[in-house]
Parts: structure tokens; C-alpha cells; sequence
């Protein structure tokens, strides 16, 4: 039986994982081909090949499980489209220029609030600016002559536009209800089961987190770094774990600027404020995330790319800590180091892809409930029972490292020095796991 499980358990259940996504996109996941044509739109636009350029380039920008860019010929030039989130990009390249647009609200009438707004925006805006078109509609748009429109140049240009316009359409229609949405056709609508689990697991950390706050073992006065540390694991794991769109992703970045502004207020008053934006949150409205709860497709990463040394430089900073919560029997806040090590990577970094799956695994041991919720066939630990599946996450382990095996042949983690005791035993064992892994790449 056992064979027969370590043969087929791992592919059986890659197959029945249910369609939801997790975590900030990142563009920095590509294939060898995709830097491939990245070189060959540099070497055909040096060569004043423009449009053959720009097909390599947008083919580099394409990522197929996203089926998030698209493009053809047409007579004069190439017409394409991209999508960031709940925005549609479209452009069209000739052999003379390039221009690209992005519809972001419809506006009936005109308002001095969100007008003031976007002028202001348009100061910090380096390639693209906000603009007015003749039917109405708030559009963020893009131009330049292709002898000046490198591949280079192109990149930070759609990504500047493109970003932009995905967190500025919610907001706006968030604050300003005269302002309507424009050309939502490519969202796609969660499942209602899904917007349940997401909405509950929302509720039910914010309440813990709070509660433990206020009524835990810890004085949050004495120790106000300890509470910093609930706090800032609930942003992130919230982050990753719902993958908020709209004023709720907005919200739990304002948070988060919120903690690390140079202010120079003492870390008491940081939490004191976060936990009443929590509290917010809390009090709003269900129908208002159901609103924002959809599957988008994105282009651009908003997180840059780090090694594996400063995901290793992170957990020997940090997770000793945990060390002095175990003795004295805090187990919310021992448990909320490693989650706000992993949180931090996956919400301000773009990993190497065996860490951020490894993550990811890590997640699905600590929040067993909500992917069962989610409809996840395998949970890694009974809550009921207080017992790990040791099997199934070794396959887990297993399976993240065949996949990435063609870039890093030497990753072989340790598994036999996972601790299995406690949540916060596995968690420090887990961490220290992917610290000490050998992320050599293969060229």
C-alpha cells in the first residue's frame, strides 16, 4: 500500500487541487525560452527591427498558465493586449510608434476630488499620465516613437501604466459612487463557497488576533513588540491567503506603510493604530468583499526578486526569538515569528520559486480548516486530534522538489530533522529546513 501511495500520492493530488490562487503575482517565475526572447527583442531592436522586437518582447511578457498577454499582426503594425488585475491594457505598435492604453472608470460627471487626485498622481507618473478621453471615461495611456520605445523602455512604461491602473480603478469606485466600472468582462467571479471561506477566515483571525491582544498572557503595554508580531503575521497572512483586491488590498498595505513609517512613534502607538484599522475591517460590510472577491490575470510582479540568503539572513534574525515565547507557554505569539518570517518573503519579495512553495506548504500545515474549507482534499494536520500527517507532508516536500529539480539540481531538504511535537516545534523545525537549503542554480 505504502508504494502504491508514494507511486501515485503525489500526482493524485496535484490533480484534484481546486482552481484558487494565493499570494502576490510575480513575473519572476519565466522559462529559459522567455529570457530567450528577451535577448532577441534587444538584438532585433538594435538591428532597428522594431516590430519583430516587440513580438519577442510581449511573447516574454506572456505566461501561459495566466494566458495573460496577447497579440497579432494587423495591417499597419501589432495590436496587443495585456491584463494587470481588474484592468485591460491595449496598445498598438507601427513601425513609427507605440501607444498603449487603459480604460480605469467611467465618469458621468466630472469631480473635483478625483480630478485633484489624478493631476497629483500624474507628478509622479514617469512614463505614463492620467487622462480624459471623449466618452467619459478616467484612462491611463502611454506613448513613444519606436526609434526611443526599447524593450527596456517598454517594460517600466507598461508596468508603471499597468500597475497603476489596477489599484487605482477600486479605489476610486471605492470612494467616489458616481464613478462607474469599465470593461470587466475578463474577471472571473469567485465561486460562492470560496467568497464564504475567505470572508469567515478573515472574521474569525481578526478576532483571534485581537482577542489575544487584549486578553493574553502578554500585557500588550510591556510588550509591545511581541504584539507587533501578531500583528504584522495577520497582514501577511491575510495578504497571501485571501489575495485581496481593492480596498481591502489597499487597506492591508496602508497597514502595513502604517507599522514601518519613520514617525518616530514608540511601537505601542503603531499597534494601537493598526489594531483599530482591524477593527475597520472588521465592521465593514460583507457584500462589500464579496464586491472585490474575483480571479484576475496579471503581467507585472509588484515585489522585487531576492536570492535565497536573504530568505536564510531573515530566519536566523528572527527565529530564535521564538525560543523564550515556547518556555513561557505563549504560543500565539511563538507561532506568529515563523508566520511573520514567511509572511514578510511572500508579501514584500519575490522568492526562489522552492521557497515560495515551500511557503506555501507551510501555510497549508498552520491553516488546515481554511483549505479544508477551500476544498483542498489533503490536510497536512488534524486541529481535533493534534496529530500531523508526516507522510503527506514529506510527499508534499517530495513533490516541490521534483518540480524545481530542473534549476536546482542540489535541493534536497532535510526532512528527517522536522520536529513533530508541537505547531510551534514544526514550525521552527519547517524554517530551519528551508534556511538551510543548497538553492544553487543550474544553469
Amino acid at each position: 500500500m505504502r508504494f502504491f501511495d508514494r507511486l501515485f500520492g503525489a500526482k493524485a493530488e496535484e490533480q484534484q487541487e481546486p482552481k484558487v490562487s494565493f499570494g502576490r503575482y510575480s513575473d519572476s517565475y519565466k522559462g529559459r525560452s522567455r529570457y530567450t526572447a528577451w535577448d532577441e527583442a534587444l538584438g532585433q531592436f538594435e538591428k532597428k527591427e522594431y516590430l519583430e522586437s516587440y513580438k519577442q518582447f510581449l511573447y516574454y511578457l506572456r505566461d501561459e498558465e495566466e494566458d495573460n498577454v496577447r497579440y497579432e499582426e494587423v495591417k499597419g503594425g501589432l495590436q496587443f493586449e495585456l491584463y494587470q488585475g481588474s484592468n485591460k491594457i491595449t496598445g498598438m505598435a507601427t513601425p513609427h510608434k507605440v501607444w498603449v492604453e487603459s480604460k480605469v472608470v467611467k465618469a458621468d460627471a466630472l469631480n473635483v476630488g478625483f480630478m485633484r487626485r489624478l493631476m497629483e498622481q500624474n507628478y509622479n507618473l514617469r512614463y505614463s499620465r492620467f487622462a480624459l478621453d471623449e466618452a467619459g471615461n478616467i484612462t491611463i495611456a502611454f506613448d513613444t516613437y519606436t526609434l526611443d520605445g526599447s524593450p527596456y523602455k517598454l517594460y517600466y512604461a507598461l508596468k508603471e501604466l499597468a500597475t497603476r491602473a489596477d489599484k487605482q480603478d477600486d479605489l476610486l469606485l471605492e470612494e467616489f459612487k458616481m464613478l462607474q466600472a469599465v470593461d470587466t468582462s475578463h474577471m472571473e467571479d469567485l465561486p460562492p463557497s470560496e467568497k464564504e471561506a475567505k470572508y469567515n477566515f478573515l472574521k474569525q483571525k481578526i478576532e483571534a488576533v485581537l482577542e489575544e491582544i487584549d486578553n493574553g498572557k502578554l500585557d500588550k503595554a510591556q510588550y509591545p513588540g511581541s504584539i507587533a508580531y501578531l500583528l504584522l503575521d495577520l497582514i501577511y497572512r491575510l495578504d497571501y491567503l485571501i489575495k485581496p483586491e481593492g480596498f481591502m488590498m489597499e487597506s492591508l498595505e496602508q497597514l502595513h506603510r502604517q507599522y514601518y513609517e519613520n514617525d518616530n512613534l514608540p511601537t505601542a502607538a503603531k499597534n494601537q493604530a493598526l489594531c483599530k484599522g482591524f477593527q475597520q475591517l472588521l465592521e465593514r460590510e460583507k457584500e462589500e468583499y464579496f464586491k472585490e472577491m474575483y480571479r484576475v490575470k496579471s503581467t507585472f510582479g509588484i515585489t522585487h526578486s531576492v536570492t535565497h540568503d536573504r530568505v536564510a539572513g531573515l530566519i536566523d534574525a528572527q527565529l530564535s526569538h521564538m525560543d523564550w515565547y515556547k518556555e513561557h507557554g505563549c504560543e500565539a505569539v511563538a507561532l506568529a515569528i515563523p508566520g511573520y518570517i514567511v509572511g514578510q518573503c511572500m508579501f514584500n519579495f519575490a522568492v526562489p520559486k522552492p521557497d515560495r512553495d515551500l511557503f506555501h506548504l507551510y501555510y497549508q500545515v498552520m491553516e488546515p480548516e481554511y483549505f479544508k474549507q477551500l476544498g483542498f482534499p489533503v490536510i497536512y494536520y488534524d486541529t481535533a486530534a493534534g496529530q500531523f500527517d508526516k507522510r503527506a507532508i514529506k510527499r508534499a516536500i517530495s513533490h516541490i522538489v521534483e518540480k524545481n529539480k530542473p534549476f536546482y539540481s542540489r535541493l534536497s531538504p532535510a526532512t528527517g530533522s522536522l520536529n513533530y511535537d508541537s505547531l510551534s516545534d514544526f514550525a521552527q523545525s519547517f524554517l530551519l529546513m528551508v534556511r538551510d537549503l543548497d538553492m544553487a542554480k543550474t544553469d
